[in-house]
């Protein structure tokens, strides 16, 4: 199935996510927004902790829930930040959502700025860990 990506669709869902963003110690705030390919959208928030390794970022928080919900392939994910410029996913969430699909489309924006930096998961991420099986 192919679907239509509204790039600005997905950036505002994100945007309507991030005042729920809790970062009390980085004062980072990012919302997530993943597109499926069946066309539904799942958005996720970071959630930081006292215990740093604990902190969970919005991309994974948003893959968790495409996954809990039992969707396996997002198209395109648009990660949203209210610092000065976009902000790519870090590496471990580069690796989660390479993990259902390493080609899938990266929108960054800052609601600061107004910016948006659009690029394919292969130019951010172009050897993702993978297991032979």
């Amino acid at each position: 199935m192919s679907v239509n990506i509204n790039i600005e669709g997905l950036i505002d869902k994100a945007k309507s996510f991030l005042s729920n963003s809790y970062a009390p110690y980085s004062n980072i705030h990012v919302a997530a927004a993943v597109l499926t390919d069946k066309g539904n959208i799942y958005t996720g928030v970071n959630v930081e902790n006292a215990s740093y390794g604990l902190t969970i970022c919005a991309e994974r928080s948003a893959i968790s829930a495409m996954v809990a919900a039992g969707e396996r392939r997002p198209v395109a994910v648009a990660v949203v930040t209210d610092m000065d410029n976009p902000i790519p996913p870090c590496g471990a969430c580069r690796q989660v959502i390479a993990e259902f699909n390493p080609k899938a489309l990266i929108i960054m924006h800052s609601v600061k700025s107004g910016k948006t930096i659009v690029k394919n998961l292969e130019e951010l991420f172009p050897q993702p860990f993978i297991l032979e099986k």
